[in-house]
């Protein structure tokens, strides 16, 4: 019994970091949905008090924020439980009973028509909460319930930004569900209205296409994608094929604004094809500055919770793709839980780093053991230069790099040991000219902080990261046969049809007691339309392959 009035009945559904309950109001005598916000660990408050203290001011916005917008496709908040002898506030809402639109999904693609009808209702709830002041920020089909008669509601609002707000989020966070947040968000960058947009456009898309087109095996390589690869032209999506290749582009200024979308849509419900707005290449991401060298500690800072990485730049008129980390809140089941950091590089054939090539302060601080600039992996390591007074070089004289290689790796993981304090991660992704780790806080075991790797002799940490998915085992990187990498990229131009790649990576697969996995790895090769890849054990035999589908 909640507030002596709210008898909690059913367990609707629920994540890391709380419950909604179908309870009945003992006053009223009616059913309701009561949101119960609660994190995992009970000693969460004595831990963290602060976090406590922004995720009690959270529940607080959410109910605030549903209470500013009145629109029949935006769910009713009744009550909130605000008392001394709840650690938490429990919002009560009204119950939508017809279950969920990614339910729904799940049973299969829906007709195009529908999708647009209901597309229409949806973006009428945003754009109410958009006039209001309030961004969503986490549109995604299980945060739209149906009612008995199909008609979509909007809910939870537990990550909106309300204007004019204290901010409750840490300066440069991104939050929001991986599969769903539009790139600028993801890349820590001011967003707006526009970010619900592409968030609905992809709800549409998986909605009738069936699949999403950039979700990958793990939350890193989905964030890569969502931030460098161009979303596949639908297939099924029949009339509403246009309104979502307009929506679906990383510029949010070239997104058609609510108002064309809403005429798009309700074009697309009478069976009309709607037209893109600009040809798809128009919006091909342009070539960027290259990122400024890096000093040691003092030098540019890691991405994450403050700021966005610097984006590579590409000889000739390569396309750039975009590189960046954020760390995230991520939307489970109506609440919010730690986010993971998502990653990308560019990358040409063989492996070779594709970026401009960065100029080396003195010869002793290139990385020794690793070929540079021939992309191969010799197996003796030839150095890059001796370091000698007897082998001058200029210092302007650029060099590659090239870290997916077995010595590449290994000089990777000798320079961030002594920072980590060991070779055990929970996160670990190899690009040719950098790699990202993550390692568990010495004494915890689920807070991790964020390491870096970008050649010469510094790696360094680059902050704390988060909280570590749920059953994720840390993993020794020196359990694994680094020498079996060459052979896996070989395997993966062969076997994953992948004929052009622009990038290339490799992930560390921490194994999990959720999913009762085994630790490997995967190798990864995308290109325009999709990402392909590998898995493979720690001695490097591949165990399955996720080939390209044409």
């Amino acid at each position: 019994m909640i507030d002596g009035r709210f008898e909690l009945l059913e367990r609707l559904g629920g994540g890391g970091m709380g419950t909604v309950w179908r309870a009945r109001d003992l006053v009223l005598r009616r059913e309701v949905a009561i949101k119960e916000v609660r994190p995992p660990d009970p000693a969460y408050a004595d831990v963290d008090p602060e976090g406590a203290r922004m995720l009690r001011a959270r529940v607080l916005r959410e109910a605030r924020a549903l209470a500013r917008i009145d629109h029949p496709h935006v769910v009713t908040v009744h009550h909130v439980v605000d008392s001394a002898d709840e650690a938490y506030p429990w919002i009560v809402m009204e119950l939508v009973a017809g279950g969920s639109l990614q339910e729904r999904c799940d049973r299969g693609p829906m007709d195009p028509r529908a999708a647009a009808r209901l597309g229409r209702q949806v973006l009428s709830a945003l754009r109410a909460a958009h006039d209001a002041g309030v961004e969503h920020r986490d549109v995604k089909p299980a945060n739209v319930l149906l009612r008995a008669n199909g008609a979509p509601v909007l809910t939870d609002f537990g990550i909106a930004a309300v204007r004019e707000s204290t901010n409750l989020t840490a300066t440069g966070s991104v939050i929001g569900t991986p599969d769903y947040m539009a790139p600028e968000r993801v890349s820590g960058k001011d967003s707006g209205p526009e970010a619900d947009l592409w968030s609905l456009g992809m709800l549409l898309y998986v909605a009738v296409e069936g699949h999403h087109p950039l979700r990958r095996q793990n939350t890193l390589a989905t964030l890569a994608a969502v931030l460098s690869e161009d979303v596949p032209p639908p297939r099924r999506a029949g009339p509403l094929a246009g309104a979502l290749v307009s929506l679906l582009v990383r510029d949010p200024g070239a997104r058609p604004d609510a108002a064309t979308l809403d005429g798009m849509l309700a074009s697309a419900a009478d069976g009309n094809p709607t037209v893109p707005l600009v040809p798809r290449d128009a919006l091909a991401p342009r070539p960027l500055p290259s990122p400024p060298p890096r000093t040691g500690p003092g030098g540019p800072p890691w991405p994450g919770p403050h700021t966005p990485l610097p984006v590579p730049s590409a000889p000739g008129n390569r396309r750039v793709r975009v590189l960046v980390g954020a760390g995230l809140v991520l939307g489970l089941a109506g609440t919010a839980v730690a986010g993971v950091l998502g990653w990308r590089s560019l990358t040409s054939d063989d492996g070779k780093a594709d970026d401009a090539e960065r100029p080396r302060t003195s010869v002793s601080s290139t990385v020794t053991g690793t070929n540079a600039g021939t992309g191969t992996d010799a197996g003796t390591g030839a150095n890059a230069g001796t370091g000698t007074d007897d082998t001058p070089e200029a210092p302007s004289t650029p060099k590659k790099v090239n870290l997916l290689t077995a010595d590449g790796i290994r000089t990777a993981i000798d320079k961030l040991e002594p920072v980590m304090g060991g070779t055990e991660v929970t996160g670990f992704v190899v690009y040719p000219d950098y790699v990202v780790a993550e390692a568990l806080v010495k004494g915890s075991t689920n807070r991790y902080d964020r390491f870096s790797y970008r050649g010469g002799d510094v790696a360094i940490r680059d902050g704390a990261g988060g909280t570590v998915i749920t059953g994720t085992v840390p993993v020794d990187l020196d359990t694994y046969d680094w020498d079996a990498v060459p052979a896996l990229l070989r395997r993966a131009d062969r076997d994953l049809g992948v004929a052009e790649p622009t990038h290339r990576y490799l992930v560390v697969d921490p194994p999990s007691t959720v999913f009762n996995t085994e630790a490997g790895l995967s190798i990864y090769l995308s290109d325009d339309y999709a990402s392909s890849y590998l898995e493979a054990d720690r001695q490097g035999k591949v165990t399955d392959v996720h080939a390209r589908e044409d």
